[in-house]
């Protein structure tokens, strides 16, 4: 019988998925729970496992396409007789998932058309003063859209799962409005007479003409030149994969959203570097997990946070949400992007429970095993360019987180103690937090909590 294979739901917000992988090509055969394909949605990446044993026959989404949740991906034969029945049916759905991506010009006319949405200051504001805040399902980056672009999300009827507003939904409501204001441009441009700077790059995109490049970049994509000429020297062109252009998003939105401030402060590690040292043979002999740094600055910032609490916080409007949990991010480095797996409630733990935590997620974020629920409700961040060799780094804040701590390079300097010059395991720290929640004195009062806690460390490892 044939066994058709959707594209799973991977958490209550997430309504679509992007196949990057086919791990398995047609006329494979499969075993139940073998890993078949892996997907990239807005919280996670993960491997999908197959729903039955038997041949893969067919195919029916390709790696690199963004397909509604309950789509059917593939089918497989999990008996080996032909069954054309059962595909034969699933076919249209298939098919008509891509519709929808493709005719965003409707919903497009709707909101186009009337100027109200560029009166709305706020996509939620109006969806609040309509009563209909719970019916608009849509994801961060398309709200983020609708507020920058002024559109009234109620106002457009999704084409996703459910009635889902969907990227390309926005994108066409978008376009929309941006088309008479283009089709308006040639009215007071040929009044200003200002229509003659259009031409001037045109030698730009003839043959032979030299490369464009540094401050010119931007007007030669905006006037048309093709990016044959932009593009210059020896050079590869790499599609972004599916994460980065979510990190990509996510870190210009952090940066138009927050306004990013930076202390740095330095913390003697030398008593916790030598009772690491002194356990951690024993420490990985009995426990089965190695001790590293990592949650030793996790208790650190704990303590930080629960001296400053306005540090564990995100912004609503014009409301400051103080949050009861402590949920530590932790920014994990994988081949082909970045995660941010979250300890839920690390002030309930000891240094050992941290530890194990941290291993688990650090583990299945690399195997593609992590849940989106382990991606989500962090409430502080802490990343560690110094792993690498860094000796600090000023990173980009979480949304909606309000601080996140960059931990430098732990390595031995001479430094002055008493009046004495004297060799000390040494580390920079910064700490990146949003100036409307956050000011100085608060974001130093907190490294000072951290760097206090980690030179007269005294809590047991268990």
């Amino acid at each position: 019988m044939a066994v058709d294979v959707v594209m799973p739901q991977m958490g209550e917000s997430i309504f679509e998925g992007t196949i990057t992988k086919w791990l398995k090509k047609p006329g494979d055969k499969v075993e139940r729970d073998e890993p078949l394909f892996e997907i990239s949605t807005d919280k996670v990446d993960a491997e999908i496992p197959s729903p039955s044993a038997g041949v893969l026959k067919e195919i029916k989404i390709a790696e690199g396409q963004t397909v509604p949740i309950q789509t059917i991906v593939a089918v497989i034969d999990g008996a080996g007789a032909a069954a054309a029945s059962a595909p034969a049916p699933a076919a249209p759905p298939a098919k008509a998932a891509p519709v929808p991506a493709s005719t965003p010009a409707p919903a497009a006319a709707k909101p186009a058309a009337p100027a109200p949405a560029a009166t709305v200051s706020a996509p939620a504001s109006a969806a609040a003063a309509s009563g209909s805040t719970e019916r608009i399902h849509s994801s961060p980056l398309v709200r983020r859209l609708a507020k920058e672009h002024n559109v009234d999300l109620s106002a457009i009827e999704g084409t996703g799962a459910g009635g889902r507003i969907t990227k390309e939904d926005i994108e066409g409501v978008i376009a929309g409005q941006s088309a008479p204001a283009a089709a308006q441009a040639p009215a007071p441009a040929a009044a200003a007479r200002p229509s003659a700077p259009p031409p001037a790059p045109a030698p730009l995109a003839a043959p032979g003409a030299p490369a464009v490049h540094g401050s010119q970049y931007v007007a030669a994509l905006q006037v048309g030149v093709p990016r044959e000429r932009i593009y210059f020297g020896n050079y590869e062109v790499q599609p972004l994969s599916n994460m980065r252009q979510k990190i990509a998003e996510h870190m210009v939105a952090s940066k138009h959203v927050s306004a990013h401030v930076y202390s740095v402060d330095e913390i003697d590690m030398t008593k916790v570097a030598a009772i690491r040292a002194k356990a951690k043979e024993e420490f990985e002999k009995r426990y089965e997990t190695k001790l590293t740094f990592m949650p030793f600055f996790v208790k650190a910032a704990v303590a930080g946070l629960r001296a400053y609490p306005t540090l564990n916080a995100s912004l609503d409007g014009t409301s400051m949400v103080l949050h009861k949990e402590i949920n530590v991010g932790i920014a994990v480095a994988l081949d082909w992007g970045l995660l941010v797996p979250v300890i839920r409630n690390a002030d309930e733990k000891n240094l050992l429970g941290i530890q194990r935590n941290l291993n688990d997620l650090a583990e299945r974020a690399r195997s593609k095993k992590l849940k989106p629920e382990e991606v989500q409700e962090g409430t502080f961040s802490i990343t560690n360019p110094g792993v690498f060799g860094g000796l600090f780094g000023l990173p980009v804040i979480s949304q909606p987180n309000v601080g996140i701590l960059g931990l430098g390079a732990i390595e031995k300097r001479p430094v002055v103690i008493n009046d004495s010059i004297a060799i000390r395991s040494m580390c920079y720290v910064t700490l990146s937090y949003d100036h409307r929640v956050v000011d100085g004195a608060v974001a130093h009062q907190f490294l000072h909590k951290v760097k206090e806690t980690l030179e007269n460390w005294s809590e047991p490892l268990v």
